[in-house]
């Protein structure tokens, strides 16, 4: 098969089964999420959920932040884990978004890229699930998830994000991420794939 045929295949059977896939971190505006996806570095969606109601009770907006205390900061994201690194990102990221772009979160990846703790991955994930516009967010699970469906063959994220862009509709690129992360969870795991049950296995060339 062709990239493009395993990603026909790949694709039905992702739409079967998350037909209704979005972002799992909760957010309200641009800022919440930008933070959240920061917190999610090397932290689950889940316990990143847990933990900002109270961060974004006590700094409610991207100018809070930008006049946050560190330490205190620190202790509300503690158990997020790398606490000291991703209170200076967040607060430098808010400081940069209130001086250079007047408390807006940016709209560009150029522009995201230049914030604190901001790469390509946390900077797609904005295009596309707060600005709508195609983006492909090449995290954990889609590195994996493609390299063994056969979409790629690199193991670089920015040369995946590469590859997919040449044969992911833009349309649907900001859902079928979406789609991955639920199913690297769910089925396509990174030590004990469940390859026999997996929905995509007929697309996928390492499927079992």
């Amino acid at each position: 098969m062709t990239k493009q045929e395993r990603l026909a295949r790949i694709t039905q059977g992702l739409e079967r089964t998350y037909p209704d896939a979005d972002c799992s971190l909760e957010f309200r505006d641009p800022w919440q999420l930008l933070v959240s996806a920061i917190l999610a570095t090397q932290c689950t969606d889940k316990r990143v959920n847990m933990v900002t109601p109270a961060l974004f009770a006590r700094y409610p907006t991207v100018y809070d932040c930008a006049e946050a205390d560190e330490t205190e900061l620190m202790d509300y994201i503690r158990s997020t884990g790398f606490y000291n690194h991703k209170a200076k990102n967040i607060i430098g990221s808010a400081k940069r978004i209130c001086e250079v772009y007047g408390g807006k979160v940016p709209d560009n990846i150029d522009d995201l890229v230049t914030l604190p703790g901001v790469g390509r991955k946390i900077a797609n994930l904005i295009i596309g699930d707060v600005y709508k516009r195609p983006a492909i967010v090449v995290d954990t699970h889609c590195k994996r998830l493609t390299y063994r469906m056969g979409l790629t063959k690199n193991t670089d994220p920015v040369k995946i994000e590469m590859d997919l862009w040449k044969i992911v509709p833009p349309a649907y690129s900001a859902k079928f991420c979406h789609q991955l992360v639920l199913l690297g969870r769910e089925f396509c795991t990174a030590r004990s794939p469940r390859c026999g049950e997996c929905p995509v296995r007929d697309g996928c060339k390492q499927a079992k």
